[in-house]
């Protein structure tokens, strides 16, 4: 069952790239913890892992870029928001690899959470400086 379902109406900055990683971003998000949570073997949840993480990363810095670039003025909040989910997700990553730590329903809910605020507090808000 999908941890976290992208709609308009909730998670829509009316910035098309955006938008559309977001929707891929999702999807990796929902396979990890529908791997996770359903008993998948450790190696297959490590891949998935990677593969959410390098693209949070490529989507991250997708963003920073274009925010860079019209010069939006909330850029350096919104780096430190995504510094700080990156060495969360490293840090998880790490661990993971070394066998101290579990992708579970509370680490799926933590970036749901982050989801949930991020997007309509910090991606909404450079709509109108990514359109212009």
């Amino acid at each position: 069952m999908a941890l976290i379902t992208w709609t308009a109406s909730q998670f829509g900055t009316k910035v098309s790239f955006a938008d559309e990683e977001h929707q891929i971003l999702f999807g990796k998000l929902n396979k990890l913890y529908d791997l996770a949570t359903g008993g998948a073997d450790r190696p297959a949840i490590g891949d998935q892992l990677d593969d959410l993480i390098a693209y949070v990363v490529e989507h991250f810095a997708h963003e920073e870029k274009e925010m860079q670039a019209k010069g939006f003025d909330g850029y350096g909040r919104h780096k430190e928001e995504h510094d700080k989910l990156v060495a969360v997700c490293a840090d998880l990553q790490t661990k993971f690899r070394a066998g101290e730590a579990d992708v579970t329903d509370e680490v799926g809910q933590m970036v749901k959470g982050w989801l949930d605020h991020h997007i309509p507090t910090f991606d909404m808000a450079y709509a109108d400086a990514l359109n212009s």
